[in-house]
């Protein structure tokens, strides 16, 4: 009889699992595709992303309908190929209601595409060139344009008496918005750009290019690098001196990028970019995402690409939110229009180009605390992306 009424129970819990089990494998996960450079040159765009978005998968671990979120994470290494690929895969065999991520432009760009052809919505939270969001109609950015910070640099050049400038610009396409926006403002403005130059995407060497900057004694030099180059731009500008003789360092964000500020050492003291990030911006939401993310990170710093991923996931889950769990035309719907305060401050999609409008910062490298910080001393406020205001 002991052994029967056992028997019997142990069923009845069995059963009573299967019961609780039957809708929770019914109610398949809300998959979100992650491509990113986890290693490689980008490397540290990847990892700061990868990061973000963790974090907020951690405070918010949502259940849309009774389905979960789930990212998932692969490594593209910077290389076009095999981000169109991974999208392929995503899209195809995992299902996935958004495709996420895309550390520089040739592959966001190489992507594109598939979100067209499958209608997948593609939140671009690090490449930045302008055209991005023009090469399909499911592209939503949330990381910034090139021709918002170049053009915001330039004002303050204008403002501050610089009218005789060198541009060095990474080539490819976000450093050719850069060098054009900033021209064309700096010239309009009755400035002058002595000189355009650029550096290869991969393994570039400066010495040359700065002994060139050098020579033409410019009153300052304008930079834009992609993320990860910064520190290495840094030690070659010092070795060659130019902080030495007068010429003026200013550019976009990445090259004083949070992740390697410290590393780079008092060449960097003094040096005037715009951005729309930066780990030291003033507002209670901001502390909190630093605090959190250096927490459950080590100690490491966020910087542009960490906010670019943060906000970006927030995007989507929020569209999976107001859609009901549907990916597609719904999902993107969702999406634009959403305004919402950033650890940068107020963030807005734009309904019409599905791009980022948000305060563009004027920003010193100051030492507080013992650290090196970007130091906001003025802003363009809800600055659009020039490259769409014509």
């Amino acid at each position: 009889m002991h052994k029967r009424h056992l028997l019997r129970a142990t069923l009845a819990v069995l059963v009573a699992q299967g019961f609780a089990l039957a809708p929770a494998l019914a109610a398949d996960p809300l998959k979100i595709g992650l491509i990113l450079p986890m290693t490689g040159q980008q490397a540290s765009t990847g990892r700061q992303i990868d990061a973000a978005v963790k974090l907020y998968m951690a405070q918010n671990n949502p259940v849309i309908g009774g389905r979960k979120v789930e990212v998932i994470v692969k490594d593209d290494a910077s290389t076009p190929d095999q981000t169109r690929r991974m999208a392929q895969e995503l899209v195809v065999n995992d299902k996935v209601v958004a495709l996420a991520g895309f550390g520089i432009t040739p592959s966001a760009m190489a992507t594109a595409p598939i979100a067209t052809q499958s209608k997948t919505p593609m939140v671009v939270m690090a490449a930045a060139t302008s055209a991005i969001t023009e090469a399909s109609p499911f592209v939503v950015r949330t990381s910034f344009t090139l021709p918002q910070a170049a053009v915001a640099i330039a004002e303050w050049a204008n403002k501050n008496g610089i009218k005789k400038v060198v541009s060095l610009v990474s080539d490819y396409g976000p450093g050719i918005d850069a060098e054009k926006y900033f021209a064309d403002r700096i010239t309009l403005n009755g400035g002058q750009v002595m000189e355009k130059l650029r550096t290869p995407l991969r393994g570039p060497d400066f010495a040359p290019v700065l002994q060139k900057v050098r020579d033409a004694s410019p009153q300052a030099l304008f930079v834009f690098l992609p993320s990860g180059q910064g520190a290495a731009f840094m030690k070659q500008f010092a070795e060659r001196g130019l902080d030495k003789a007068g010429i003026r360092l200013i550019g976009t964000g990445d090259i004083t990028d949070d992740d390697q500020l410290n590393d780079m050492g008092d060449v960097a003291l003094g040096v005037v970019t715009a951005h729309h990030y930066a780990a030291a911006h003033k507002s209670p939401a901001n502390q909190k995402f630093v605090d959190a993310f250096k927490k459950a990170n080590n100690g490491m710093r966020p910087n542009f690409m960490a906010v670019g991923g943060y906000d970006g996931i927030r995007v989507i889950v929020e569209g999976l939110k107001a859609s009901k769990g549907e990916g597609g035309e719904k999902l993107l719907n969702a999406m634009k229009g959403q305004l919402f305060e950033s650890p940068r401050g107020q963030v807005l999609i734009d309904g019409q180009t599905r791009d980022v409008v948000h305060d563009m910062y004027v920003r010193k490298v100051e030492r507080v605390g013992g650290e090196l910080q970007n130091v906001e001393f003025d802003a363009i406020k809800a600055m659009k992306d020039p490259g769409k205001s014509k």
